[in-house]
């Protein structure tokens, strides 16, 4: 069988009409385009059901405020977050803002409380209350406070302390305490070898009185021994001797750690 031939013109004619075929689109019926679009419509539908459903359930629900506000603030940091402040701890246990100072009381007011409490303490009412131009002097008797040439005081003598100092303990003024003799040297064998130590000693008990009783501030005691005997005023010799040997409470019209 002998096959025809085809000339070169006859192959690219036939060339050409492949390329027609394979780029000319096949034409669809309308009916078909048609079907091919049908499920676009039920699923529009469904998504449609499914969001009324979902607004009913809500309409019908209670919904909490602060939840919902939780939920709010959440998704807001979670969205918008802010940058953290770094903020360092303090180094010291107190500043500026933390320290409570008690205020000092006035010592014209403070006057007139101590003469009057002391009228109560039988042991007491010997004591001498003098406002100086910048102090309150307390001086009270060191012969119903101690026994001669000891700086121990007698039990009488601390639960009247004990009263008395409930009368300082709420103040916020400095206090001191000065421990003083009179001229007599100590007896031989006593338990201190010099008025400077039984001075000491006494102002000392009476400082730790008052801290017992309520004064929770420090309190400075000395001991000035006989060396402000002559300050004394003009009085009988016995009388006079008898106020040498007293133990001062000193209070001053400023705060503990206000400096003057």
């Amino acid at each position: 069988m002998v096959r025809p031939r085809h000339t070169a013109t006859d192959i690219e004619k036939m060339r050409r009409s492949q390329i027609l075929q394979d780029e000319w689109p096949v034409a669809i019926a309308p009916e078909e385009a048609a079907a091919e679009r049908a499920w676009l419509m039920t699923f529009t539908d469904l998504v449609s059901l499914m969001l009324t459903f979902f607004v009913l359930l809500f309409s019908m629900s209670n919904v909490k405020v602060g939840d919902w506000q939780n939920i709010i603030d959440s998704l807001s940091r979670t969205l918008r977050p802010t940058l953290e402040k770094v903020v360092k701890a303090q180094t010291a246990t107190f500043n500026i803002g933390t320290i409570y100072r008690r205020q000092a009381i006035d010592l014209n007011y403070l006057t007139s409380v101590i003469e009057e409490g002391i009228k109560d303490i039988e042991l007491l009412t010997d004591t001498q209350v003098m406002l100086l131009e910048d102090r309150l002097v307390i001086a009270l008797p060191g012969d119903l406070l101690f026994q001669p040439g000891r700086a121990q005081m007698t039990e009488r003598a601390r639960e009247a302390m004990f009263v008395f100092g409930g009368l300082l303990g709420n103040i916020g003024n400095e206090i001191g305490v000065n421990g003083h003799t009179d001229p007599t040297p100590s007896p031989q064998g006593s338990e201190y070898t010099s008025n400077w130590e039984l001075s000491t000693g006494r102002a000392a008990a009476v400082a730790n009185a008052l801290r017992r009783a309520g004064y929770k501030d420090d309190i400075i005691a000395f001991g000035y021994a006989e060396s402000r005997f002559s300050q004394l005023p003009e009085a009988p010799k016995a009388e006079r001797r008898a106020l040498g040997r007293r133990v001062d409470i000193v209070v001053m019209p400023t705060a503990v750690g206000v400096s003057r």
